[in-house]
């Protein structure tokens, strides 16, 4: 949250595309300070002005909005990109625990969104990134929301984790958390629940990528969560 005074630090990261999580509509940043050029028109949705899913272009990327939207599924949103490359892009912030859903009994909204937006996500390359949410750390034998379950559609779709892909570490045996939980502290509870995943055919074009630090955003109050960067040539 309160991402109008965040900027210098997402700015600082260099993005051509940033997914961000419990994010003010862009009425809100405008009228809490400054906010820097973009090269596209910002998309957001949720019910909450002040905390939603916001995806942000810069260096001429843009984002549109994809044909087919889903609206029970309020933090998933597609997107086509344009610009130096073009592709698919599904940003996320799964509220796998909101609303009174259960991991045992229902599937979650992302893995829901993998099978309405199935098509969206095969017919052209397609990124995901946010928060998921999830780990297999939580997974139990036959619950719907198993976040292995999610992987291995995804695997089926020709789509990889960065993270995994790069660092060479299996799921759920991540030795960098992405998320400080409850005491945003560094020796307090630790996860890592957010994510890029890629077309696997694109995965050896990873030039970098790079997990925040907890010093430069947990400790320094910016935010609970860290972020995920991936620099990529197509």
């Amino acid at each position: 949250m309160a991402l109008h005074r965040k900027w210098d630090a997402l700015l600082s990261l260099k993005p051509d595309i940033a997914v961000i999580s419990e994010c003010a509509n862009f009425e809100q940043l405008t009228a809490r300070g400054d906010v820097p050029d973009l090269s596209g028109p910002p998309l957001w949705m949720g019910r909450n002005k002040h905390k939603g899913l916001g995806v942000f272009t810069f260096n001429g990327y843009s984002a549109h909005p994809a044909e087919t939207f889903h609206q029970s599924l309020c933090y998933i949103l597609p997107l086509h990109i344009e610009g130096p490359v073009q592709c698919n892009l599904i940003g996320v912030w799964a509220q796998n625990a909101s609303a009174g859903l259960t991991r045992k009994h229902q599937a979650g909204p992302f893995r829901r969104a993998l099978t309405k937006y199935k098509t969206f996500l095969t017919q052209e390359p397609c990124l995901i990134a946010g928060d998921l949410n999830n780990n297999i750390f939580w997974d139990k034998p036959g619950w719907r929301a198993n976040h292995q379950t999610a992987v291995d559609i995804l695997e089926t779709y020709g789509l990889t984790s960065a993270y995994h892909h790069t660092r060479g570490e299996a799921q759920g045996a991540e030795s960098t958390p992405t998320l400080y939980w409850r005491d945003r502290k560094k020796d307090g509870p630790t996860y890592h629940i957010d994510y890029i995943f890629l077309p696997t055919d694109w995965a050896d074009g990873i030039k970098e990528l790079s997990v925040g630090s907890f010093e430069d955003w947990c400790g320094s109050g910016l935010s609970d969560h860290v972020p995920i960067v991936m620099d990529i040539t197509v």
